[in-house]
């Protein structure tokens, strides 16, 4: 079993903490879902959360401002792959799918999102094409996500390898169609530029008139959710920021603590749920 080590966060991030364990009706948790919430898997259609994800979420719901999961996916389908829909405790989570361009709340069990940019259907339609003329090896395969398109690497025999082959004629493809190359673990996402996870997670806060933020995220795409929070702390806010991937320096580097994964988000979660805090 995984256990929260309070003692390793850094001085800000334990004022963070401190702050929402004091404040929890002010205070929002905002978390990422691969890697975060559910662990990295080959085949991201079996991605699930951690067993002790959900139980803490319920436990720490009814006490908070806001619970947001803020995601690169579809807001449907992380719903769907979370469990999420009507769990009790949960009647105020909302899921922030497409970097925040789809919306989900679970009071009214609504979807909403924009209509798709016609530069996506281009990529679309043309990715097939290219990748085979790139030579991509084996195990290369493409993620439809309605509002972006991706390409995962994890399952070829040399992940890093084709990841690093596909990076620029992938990144060419997206400028040609207006788009945004956005880089992960071993995926790389075309998507609509203007909308990011900073970007949702600062109009959630606002919504929710929040206070103290927890924030975590495993990869690059997270990055914009931190420095959105640490504006938020440079004008006062206290906040928690926590890296759930140690492998992801760029990421770890900012962070206040670093966690062992979907594991380690769910021990803190539920260090966070106990009712001494």
């Amino acid at each position: 079993m995984v256990r929260f080590d309070a003692h390793t966060i850094t001085p800000a991030g334990r004022a963070g903490l401190a702050a929402l364990r004091a404040e929890p009706g002010r205070s929002v948790v905002a978390l990422d879902f691969d890697g975060t919430l559910a662990p990295i898997v080959p085949d991201p259609e079996d991605a699930r959360p951690h067993p002790d994800v959900l139980p803490a979420l319920a436990r720490l719901g009814p006490r908070l401002a806001g619970v947001a999961v803020v995601t690169g996916r579809p807001a449907e389908v992380a719903v769907r792959y979370g469990g999420f829909a009507e769990v009790p405790g949960l009647e105020g989570l909302t899921v922030l799918g497409a970097y925040g361009a789809e919306r989900w709340d679970a009071a009214t069990g609504t979807f909403s999102a924009p209509p798709p940019e016609p530069g996506v259907a281009a990529v679309r339609a043309e990715l097939p094409g290219l990748l085979a003329g790139l030579g991509a090896p084996e195990g290369v395969r493409t993620e439809d996500k309605g509002l972006a398109v991706a390409v995962h690497t994890r399952q070829s025999a040399d992940p890093a390898g084709a990841f690093a082959a596909l990076r620029a004629p992938l990144a060419e493809l997206a400028a040609r169609h207006g788009l945004h190359l956005e880089p992960g673990r071993f995926v790389l996402e075309l998507r609509p530029p203007g909308m990011d996870k900073g970007v949702a997670l600062t109009a959630y806060l606002a919504e929710r008139d929040a206070g103290p933020v927890l924030y975590a995220g495993d990869d690059l795409g997270d990055l914009a959710a931190f420095a959105a929070l640490e504006r938020r702390r440079a004008d006062g806010w206290p906040t928690l920021l926590v890296a759930a991937a140690p492998e992801v320096p760029a990421l770890a580097e900012r962070a206040d603590v670093v966690v062992p994964g979907p594991a380690g988000v769910a021990a803190l979660l539920t260090a966070l749920a106990r009712p001494e805090g």
